[in-house]
């Protein structure tokens, strides 16, 4: 699969968990619908900001990215699912990355991240005031993992 598309509804399943759980956590919704002849999901994949997440696992994977992170990270949608979440982040980064997890896994979310990644060909951004959810099942509640939203970000 190269990217979301109508025909898989743009992964549908994965944007209700990744609204859902925003929803539940922050009591807001994640995107305001402006055009009610798209679906949200196709809507969230061509939104105008960063939309990430990563799996639960002792190393998260990314699982999903939009069309704007897949830009900002320079990676095909093929390239980016997969991969450690880790690898987004400098070696010299780690540290705040993971007290950054580990805060929102605590916490359940945060609001006002800034941190720096990087894009596949080395290319250095600072994201600013992103958010930062945990992910719940919708059957169980159990983690599936956390997610990022991100609208602003300046090349370095």
């Amino acid at each position: 699969m190269n990217t979301p598309s109508d025909g898989d509804d743009y992964l549908k399943n994965h944007i209700v968990l990744l609204t859902r759980s925003y929803r539940k956590l922050l009591g807001e919704e994640l995107c305001v619908r402006t055009d009610l002849s798209e679906t949200l999901e196709k809507q969230l994949f061509h939104a105008p900001f960063a939309l990430l997440s990563h799996t639960h696992d002792s190393e998260p994977l990314f699982n999903y990215a939009n069309l704007k992170a897949l830009e900002l990270f320079e990676m095909s949608w093929d390239e980016l699912r997969g991969l450690p979440s880790r690898l987004s982040a400098e070696t010299g980064c780690q540290e705040d990355r993971d007290r950054l997890l580990a805060e929102v896994s605590l916490k359940g979310f945060i609001k006002d991240y800034n941190g720096v990644r990087l894009s596949k060909t080395g290319k250095r951004f600072l994201i600013k005031n992103a958010v930062v959810w945990n992910l719940f099942n919708l059957e169980d509640g159990s983690r599936a993992g956390q997610a990022a939203c991100f609208k602003t970000w300046e090349f370095l």
